[in-house]
């Protein structure tokens, strides 16, 4: 069969900005210690394996997702305590929520702020909706520029907000003092603020408690992180007129039944995620002072399943890892306060002393 020949397709109708970025890469992981992602290591025990399966066997995938939909939203409000006067929203992930505050917000002129380095579908989904994105550098020990932020707060009066809490892939919380006044000063000048709290299972601390303080403030966290990556489930809460509007643009169905039924089980079970966020919490621990020990290496706090760490020269690192069958995350291109940058996530024991040997094996 003939390709189709380039010089006749039709490329001229696909946006010319779209034509110029770069497809999110995905690392082939196939063969790897696979610790580039931020997953959770441990998977369901057999038993409960086996009950999924018949639970997800007897589903009726032949109708459109009903009901369950609603019991999700009733179980998530409950296992994040849920202020009253709060609703919330499902999204195909973190990443579709994203999306849908970029279209919600789509008004002329506006901008979407956040604080970099960060999460890249900030500033990805802001582009394609047709929105300014206006990106505030951190410190050199990425903590927030409270001058800059407030600023460019001033300056830009952006729609939206974003904080990362904890920050991806800097893996910190940032000082609640100054996260309180950027807050306060997108609402005086009648903006959003999302916080965005994927990495919480493996956090100190939880912006939740404050929520109900504020009427702009949303509040967004992923079952991804809680060990489900791989059903691709995020929710978004915040004052329910507000989420009554975003959910306008959310598109009909998009929660498949076998997330939603997935995501039931697994809080129906939570103190068996809940359990292995404590495990990977005391790996990460000792996976810092493995760190610690290896000499030419700079590390920083980590409040995430995550630990950014600098290194004498990245890409030769990362390729020496990688000829030794770990794969990890070279962040180092991403902006320039993350030069010789290596992002680890914290696997299981073995996996982490397979980490730390070929890492001082490559440096």
């Amino acid at each position: 069969m003939t390709a189709p020949d380039p010089a006749r397709l039709p490329l001229d109708r696909i946006r010319t900005d779209v034509r110029a970025m770069h497809a999110y890469a995905v690392q082939d992981a196939r063969g790897f210690v696979k610790l580039d992602a931020m997953e959770n290591p441990f998977g369901l025990p057999l038993a409960l394996q086996a009950e999924l399966g018949a639970r997800l066997g007897a589903l009726a995938l032949n109708r459109y997702p009903g009901d369950r939909g609603a019991d999700l939203r009733c179980a998530l409000a409950a296992h994040a305590q849920m202020p009253e006067g709060f609703e919330l929203m499902l999204g195909n992930g973190s990443d579709e929520l994203i999306s849908l505050l970029a279209i919600a917000c789509d008004q002329p002129g506006a901008a979407v702020l956040a604080p970099v380095p960060g999460c890249v579908m900030y500033a990805m989904s802001a582009q394609l909706q047709g929105l300014r994105f206006v990106g505030v550098p951190l410190t050199a020990d990425f903590e927030l520029d409270e001058a800059a932020m407030l600023a460019a707060i001033a300056r830009e009066k952006p729609a939206i907000v974003y904080l990362d809490y904890p920050n991806n892939p800097t893996a910190n919380l940032w000082d609640d003092a100054v996260v309180e006044k950027i807050v306060e000063a997108q609402g005086a000048q009648g903006g959003l603020v999302v916080i965005d709290e994927a990495y919480q299972p493996f956090a100190a601390r939880s912006y939740i408690d404050r929520l109900a303080k504020h009427g702009h403030v949303l509040w967004m966290r992923t079952l991804s992180k809680f060990g489900l990556a791989g059903i691709r489930l995020g929710y978004l809460m915040g004052p329910a007129a507000l989420i009554a509007e975003v959910d306008k643009v959310r598109p009909p169905y998009n929660i498949s039944v076998l997330n939603c039924e997935c995501a039931l089980f697994a809080l129906e079970r939570a103190e068996v995620f809940e359990a292995q966020a404590r495990q990977i919490r005391e790996e990460r621990h000792r996976l810092m002072m493995g760190l610690g020990r290896l000499q030419g290496v700079k590390t920083w706090p980590s409040d995430a399943n995550m630990i950014l760490l600098r290194v004498p020269d990245a890409a030769k690192t990362f390729e020496g890892m990688k000829a030794r069958g770990v794969l990890v995350k070279n962040v180092s291109k991403m902006h320039e306060l993350l030069a010789n940058c290596l992002r680890l996530t914290v696997g299981t024991a073995d996996e982490n002393a397979r980490m730390l040997a070929a890492l001082e094996a490559s440096l």
